[in-house]
């Protein structure tokens, strides 16, 4: 008698996520040169809140992370400049850094790659507070 088990996840679908917290160093290469920044985040969910610390000063950060995209903006105003918003967009590598293009307005559009602080905590997946509320049902026949 053969037997068939099936595993089914009840109300599949929810996709891993991954958690950002932390302190990060991004090594940046714009049009008008490159430089380093700092960001420090605090991940609730799919949001993003901390600072950034760099050439332009210190700003708070805002942003949202969806599945291994993060995305994230600040106010920034550049020593006698105007006030200026700063964009970044990424993505987790393989290695766990975060690698994407950014947006500084005024001083032009870049690369950026991103690595945590304590590399021993980098970007991890994790699943979401929905999947581990999950139960697996075995079904033999």
């Amino acid at each position: 008698m053969k037997r068939l088990v099936v595993l089914v996840l009840l109300g599949a679908g929810a996709a891993w996520a991954v958690d950002y917290s932390g302190a990060w160093d991004a090594d940046v290469d714009l049009d008008a040169g490159s430089g380093t920044a700092q960001f420090d985040w605090k991940q609730t969910g799919n949001k993003l809140a901390g600072t950034y610390s760099g050439a332009l000063g210190e700003a708070k950060v805002t942003g949202t992370v969806t599945g291994d995209r993060i995305e994230w903006s600040f106010e920034a105003t550049p020593e006698g400049g105007e006030a200026m918003k700063v964009t970044y967009r990424g993505k987790l590598a393989g290695d766990g850094s975060i690698q994407g293009e950014c947006d500084y307005g005024p001083l032009g559009k870049g690369t950026f790659t991103a690595h945590k602080k304590d590399s021993s905590k980098q970007a991890r997946t994790r699943p979401p507070e929905a999947y581990k509320r999950r139960k697996f049902t075995s079904i033999v026949a």
